[in-house]
C-alpha cells in the first residue's frame, strides 16, 4: 500500500484561497442536500489546557472525496511557539476503503476555514464592503482576511487581539501577503475601536465572552463567527445575534456545539427556528443571502468535516498532477 505524504508546502502550493473557496462551495451544497456523511464530530476534552482535540470524518458522494481529520486546539500553545490549531488529515479511497494519502491539517484546517467565511461574505456582505476588523490575530485570523479579500475589494483592516504584540506581528505578517490584501492594516487599541467602522467582521479567538457590543456596529455589517465552537464559548453579542440574519454550515452541529447560537437559546432570546439557513441552501438558491444593505448577517460556523475531505481531494489531484509531495510504502 501506498500513501502520498503531503506537507503544509506542498497544500499551500497545491490549493490557492480562491479555489478553496469553490471547493467549499460544492462541499456546502452536498452537505445541505443530503449528498454528504458527516457524524457530529467526537471530542476529547483536555481540561487542564482548556484544550480539545476533535476527530472529524466525512464522505461526499457526488464528488466521492471521504477523508478523516484529527485536529487540536490548544490556545496556551503560541506561549510555547505553536500554532493554537494542529492537525492530521487521512484521505480514503471511497471504492476501496484504502487509505491513500495524510496531510498536514494545519494549514488546511486554517485555509478551509478562510474559504468558508470568504464563501459566506461573497452572498451574504454588502457589495459595497470595504473595511474589515479582524478579532483573533492568530493562524485562523490570517486565512479569515485572505477569504474576505478574495471576495471584495477590502481597502482597510483592523486587527484587534488580546495580546498587542500579536496584533502587532498580524499587521507586519500580512503587510507582506501581496495579492488583494490592501497595505492600510493597523493595530486597534480595542476591540471597539476594530468594528465600529467596518462593514465585515471576522472573529477568530477561543473567547467565552462576547468580542464587541452590539451598540457598536454599523448598519448592514456582515459577521463571520468561526471561533466559539463549543457550547461553552461566545464571540458575538446576544443582541447582535438576536437581531440578525443567522446562517450555519450545519444546523445539526451549529446547536450542538456554538455557543455563539446555544447560549441565546438558553436565555429565550433566539429559538432553533431562527436560524434562517444553512450556507448550502443558499448556494443551492434554495435561499437568498442578503436581501437589502441594511440587515446584519451573521454566520456561524463550527467546521464541518466536508470542508477538509474537499479540500483535501483538490490538493491530493493538483500535487499528484504537479508531483508534489512524497510517496512511502507502507
Amino acid at each position: 500500500m501506498k500513501l502520498r505524504l503531503l506537507t503544509r508546502a506542498d497544500v499551500q502550493e497545491a490549493v490557492s484561497m480562491a479555489q478553496a473557496i469553490e471547493a467549499v462551495k460544492a462541499a456546502f451544497a452536498q452537505l445541505s442536500s443530503g449528498r454528504a456523511c458527516v457524524p457530529l464530530r467526537t471530542q476529547l476534552f483536555v481540561p487542564q489546557h482548556n484544550a480539545v482535540t476533535l476527530v472529524m470524518p466525512a464522505y461526499l458522494a457526488e464528488t466521492g472525496s471521504m477523508a478523516i481529520k484529527v485536529v487540536s486546539v490548544f490556545p496556551k500553545n503560541p506561549d510555547l511557539g505553536l500554532p493554537t490549531t494542529q492537525g492530521v488529515l487521512l484521505v480514503v479511497d471511497p471504492d476501496t476503503g484504502s487509505p491513500v494519502a495524510i496531510i498536514d491539517a494545519t494549514y488546511l484546517t486554517a485555509l478551509r476555514t478562510g474559504a468558508a467565511s470568504g464563501l459566506a461574505t461573497d452572498l451574504l456582505a454588502r457589495q459595497d464592503a470595504r473595511h474589515v476588523a479582524i478579532l483573533g490575530a492568530g493562524n485562523q485570523g490570517r486565512m479569515q482576511l485572505l477569504g474576505v479579500c478574495e471576495v471584495r475589494q477590502i481597502e482597510r483592516v483592523w486587527v484587534y487581539d488580546q495580546f498587542p504584540e500579536r496584533a502587532q506581528q498580524y499587521v507586519a505578517d500580512m503587510r507582506k501577503a501581496g495579492g488583494r490584501v490592501p497595505l492600510d492594516i493597523v493595530a486597534a487599541a480595542s476591540s471597539q475601536e476594530a468594528v465600529v467602522d467596518a462593514d465585515i467582521i471576522c472573529t477568530a479567538s477561543t473567547s467565552r465572552s462576547p468580542l464587541f457590543r452590539d451598540a457598536d456596529l454599523k448598519s448592514g455589517v456582515h459577521i463571520n463567527g468561526i471561533g466559539a465552537y463549543t457550547v461553552e464559548m461566545q464571540e458575538s453579542d446576544e443582541a447582535t445575534v438576536a437581531r440578525a440574519k443567522i446562517v450555519v454550515d450545519s444546523r445539526e452541529a451549529a446547536l450542538a456545539e456554538a455557543g455563539d447560537l446555544v447560549i441565546p437559546m438558553r436565555k429565550g432570546l433566539i429559538s432553533e427556528q431562527s436560524i434562517y439557513a444553512e450556507l448550502g441552501e443558499i448556494v443551492l438558491g434554495r435561499k437568498p443571502g442578503r436581501e437589502n444593505d441594511r440587515e446584519v448577517t451573521f454566520f456561524k460556523s463550527v467546521g464541518n468535516a466536508v470542508q477538509d475531505a474537499a479540500v483535501a481531494r483538490l490538493a491530493l489531484q493538483v500535487s499528484a498532477e504537479r508531483g508534489l509531495g512524497t510517496e512511502v510504502e507502507m
